[in-house]
């Protein structure tokens, strides 16, 4: 069996931005470097001094990097040498995530056009050059027209994306409103996954826990969009969409499916007894969850992982894949699929 990594990522840098059309170019990021003034410490410890400053708001460029991945390999400047170190890793395909976009940047639609458009183009060359290994989430402009979000879906289908990337929260919308129904519909009918990356998407949220480390304003959100989708039945409404919740850990399925039940229960209806499997969903696990204990709640067939390549926050662990199939808690039957088989599942992987 091969080896997924079901969540890694790419660190932009100005290379992203090359692809603006030209009539746009000044809608580019700014980088910016901290000379005074008190200091804001990054996930390792160190000192960050660089920022990027999009749509006028200042967000950190150094704050989530791991020492552990070369800036060559991190910042995609140059791609054999990330192929290189999969290849160290003993993985096989990655599945490539923003950085700077986990977190609410605009609310202007041209520049949220602009930047999504360039960043698709910049992974479309990167999935040229990485003979398939490197596969990707495509940024939906949400903030346009469904043409042009079709559009942009369309092109990355095309070209080695496999997942729409999206947060816990979108447009200040939960991702239960009907309004994403079109969207749902895309990702039927383009055979695309879609994922829900730890990050939040709404400026009031953001706003509201900024100096907080990121467990309500990242994580929560996530497990909020499982947990509103089964209860308001979406996953029924399109059948054939693959749900994937990423880099918030796997330690809380059993308490959301609990409390599922009850509500359920309470409406005069019943959860199903396989929840994940009938509502075609995958949830990325950490190595440092009870996996003996989640399995046993749900089953290992919709459990995936990732090694968060290229960051440094709780979910980062560098040799996640090599750990889950050789540090004997699990069985090879059961480590071979959420290394492979399950990640192929969601992300429509051959």
């Amino acid at each position: 069996m091969g080896s997924i990594d079901a969540d890694a990522h790419v660190i932009e840098n100005p290379l992203t931005f090359e692809y603006i059309d030209e009539a746009d170019k000044k809608l580019r990021p700014m980088i910016v470097q901290q000379i005074s003034g008190n200091t804001v410490a990054s996930n390792e410890g160190g000192v960050q001094k660089k920022f990027w400053v999009i749509d006028g708001r200042v967000q950190p460029m150094e704050g989530n990097i791991g020492s552990n991945t070369s800036e060559e390999s991190r910042e995609m400047r140059d791609v054999s040498s990330r192929l290189k170190h999969m290849d160290e890793l003993e993985i096989d395909v990655q599945v490539l995530f923003p950085t700077v976009f986990l977190r609410a940047w605009t609310q202007n639609e041209r520049i949220e056009y602009a930047l999504c458009r360039s960043y698709n183009r910049w992974l479309a060359e990167i999935w040229k050059k990485s003979d398939n290994r490197l596969r990707w989430a495509v940024m939906p402009p949400l903030l346009s027209s469904w043409d042009k979000v079709r559009r942009e879906l369309e092109i990355a289908k095309d070209h080695g994306a496999c997942s729409i990337f999206l947060r816990g929260l979108e447009i200040e919308m939960k991702l239960s409103d009907e309004h994403f129904f079109p969207l749902w519909k895309m990702a039927e009918e383009l055979d695309l996954a879609v994922a829900f990356h730890s990050g939040n998407n709404s400026f009031a949220v953001r706003d509201m826990f900024k100096d907080e480390c990121g467990f309500s304003r990242s994580k929560l959100p996530v497990v909020g969009a499982f947990h509103s989708l089964i209860m308001e039945g979406i996953p029924t409404k399109f059948p054939k969409v693959r749900w994937g919740f990423v880099e918030v850990s796997a330690q809380w399925i059993p308490y959301a499916l609990n409390d599922l039940s009850i509500r359920f229960r309470r409406k005069g209806k019943r959860l199903s007894s396989s929840p994940l499997k009938d509502n075609n969903m995958w949830v990325a696990c950490q190595t440092t969850d009870d996996l003996p204990y989640i399995i046993q709640q749900v089953g290992d067939d919709h459990l995936v992982v990732g090694t968060d390549y290229g960051h440094a926050d709780t979910s980062a662990e560098i040799e996640a894949l090599r750990l889950i199939r050789d540090n004997g808690k699990l069985s090879k039957i059961t480590a071979d699929k959420i290394l492979d088989a399950n990640s192929r599942a969601l992300y429509g992987l051959k």
